[in-house]
């Protein structure tokens, strides 16, 4: 039997928790919270030592992942470790984690018309790309107060840019790194948060020549969508709806909530890394975040240079 160990028991903890025991594996979690339905530790090191798992999920606030990692690095664990996005809060050294074998955790590389689209641009060229995610932060969670989650808290790793970086790692997928970068973003609304609630960036990408993703927690209606105009088709994915729009053809794939999350968890288990994140993808999306930031300090454009990660 797989034994997993979840480092946090928070919204997503739980939810990878609850997956984990459906597949049939033995849970235990470090937490503190005393809501935590599974054998609980007070650190990593006690849940390593007792609860001895053939696997680890990284779940806790996105400010204490490099502290996690480290600390899995000192002890020597080898195993497999998926980390929730984003997998940092600043720019680390990558040879630093280089000898862990591990991927991030954007599941929505597992929804179906992701992997229908990836198969449609297979070989073709793309000349823009638009994405867009927004919904109202207040209505994310009704039974939390929206001002005491990690969301609200830029300290803890809030705000839409990381929040929200699965539309980056989307970007990423279908258009290949970034390579050039301009941001407008910030805390806007009247929203009783620290952190940021806008961001728009507009890009420039290895396979693509214009490429804009924006993100919010201001939607009233909840949005989720991407466009591709690549050569011989315009394709509109609409993910609240379930919908992919290819040339006026239109297919319907509504996965239940947990779908995405069950296929990346089992790739993860089986070991299935080439369908997940690498650690040099996920590198690359906290660098368009760091670059993101930086445009918006200093109103500019940032150069993204290829190649500047080694190969992780």
């Amino acid at each position: 039997m797989r034994r997993a160990l979840v480092v946090g028991y928070g919204s997503i903890g739980a939810r990878h928790a609850r997956i984990l025991a459906e597949m049939g594996s033995r849970v235990a979690c470090v937490t503190r919270n005393f809501d935590c339905p599974y054998p609980a530790f007070p650190t990593l090191e006690a849940g390593i030592a007792h609860h001895a798992p053939s696997h680890v999920v990284v779940a806790n606030a996105t400010a204490d992942h490099e502290l996690t990692l480290r600390t899995l690095v000192k002890m020597g664990w080898d195993g497999p470790i998926l980390a929730e996005k984003p997998l940092f809060m600043r720019a680390v050294n990558p040879v630093d984690f280089s000898a862990l074998k591990l991927v991030t955790a954007f599941n929505l590389r597992f929804h179906p018309l992701v992997q229908q689209l990836l198969e449609r641009c297979a070989g073709h060229r793309l000349f823009s790309a638009e994405f867009h995610v927004g919904q109202y932060l207040p209505t994310w969670r009704p039974d939390q107060d929206y001002r005491t989650g990690y969301s609200a808290s830029r300290e803890r790793g809030g705000g839409v840019l990381r929040d929200l970086s699965h539309e980056i790692d989307l970007a990423q997928l279908f258009c290949g790194p970034f390579m050039q970068i301009a941001a407008l973003g910030g805390h806007f609304s009247d929203l009783e948060i620290d952190a940021d609630d806008v961001f728009h960036l507009l890009a420039r990408t290895e396979q693509c020549p214009v490429v804009s993703v924006q993100m919010n927690y201001l939607d009233r209606v909840p949005r989720r969508t991407l466009c591709l105009n690549g050569e011989g088709f315009t394709a509109v994915l609409d993910f609240p709806n379930g919908l992919l729009d290819v040339n006026g053809v239109t297919v319907a794939a509504k996965p239940e909530r947990d779908h995405t999350y069950r296929g990346q968890m089992r790739a993860f288990l089986d070991g299935d890394f080439a369908r997940l994140c690498s650690l040099r993808e996920a590198l690359q999306v906290d660098r368009v975040v760091g670059a993101a930031e930086a445009a918006v300090r200093n109103a500019c454009w940032i150069d993204l240079p290829p190649d500047v990660l080694p190969d992780c």
